[in-house]
């Protein structure tokens, strides 16, 4: 049984589609080392490729019905390891303000405490990404991307978006962050306490 299981789970982790989560993972250390030597043409070049592979991963684990269990916990982590590298990168090297960057950090942190928390006293419990984590999530990927391209081709009115995304980036990082502890607090109202 063990065996079978066994069995499942390499499967599950070897699909066509958790390869390319892998790959969004191995590629993080090259966004970083670009954008820290300033290289924002090579660093556009990963974050364009990141951005396939997690486009891609979704598409051929639809088509080849090989979403699982595995691939929706890989998928998030990588996406918000690109993510929270980027903005902490791009703040070091003064392209995003730190205060940004610390409200996009510091809401991070607070939700991977607050689900080991939850994991701890309540055991797992499933909490599916709201309409307003996903906003959040493509308002911070724009964000970077408009900074990247900023840094290789100047333009004002690429300018006056980043300045306007990052106020859009910022609220709706602090709003999606209160709607998900209000979500939490409400789910594990009603979670039964874990059995002895």
């Amino acid at each position: 049984m063990s065996d079978t299981s066994g069995v499942a789970r390499l499967r599950d982790l070897l699909s066509v589609p958790n390869q390319l989560t892998f790959l969004r993972l191995a590629i993080l250390p090259f966004l970083i080392i670009s954008i820290r030597y300033q290289r924002y043409d090579w660093a556009l070049g990963v974050l364009l490729a990141a951005g396939l592979s997690d486009a891609l991963d979704g598409l051929l684990a639809r088509r080849l019905s090989q979403k699982t269990a595995v691939g929706a916990y890989l998928d998030p982590i990588a996406d918000k390891l690109l993510l929270s590298s980027s903005f902490f990168m791009l703040a070091l090297e003064g392209k995003i303000r730190w205060w940004l960057a610390i409200i996009v950090l510091g809401r991070d942190g607070l939700m991977l405490i607050a689900a080991a928390v939850i994991l701890l006293a309540a055991g797992y419990v499933s909490f599916p990404p709201s309409i307003w984590g996903k906003l959040t999530t493509v308002s911070q990927i724009l964000m970077v991307f408009l900074v990247i391209v900023l840094a290789v081709f100047a333009n004002p009115v690429l300018h006056m978006a980043r300045d306007a995304c990052a106020w859009v980036v910022a609220g709706l990082t602090v709003f999606s962050g209160l709607h998900y502890s209000l979500i939490v607090a409400r789910r594990l109202g009603t979670v039964p306490p874990p059995r002895e």
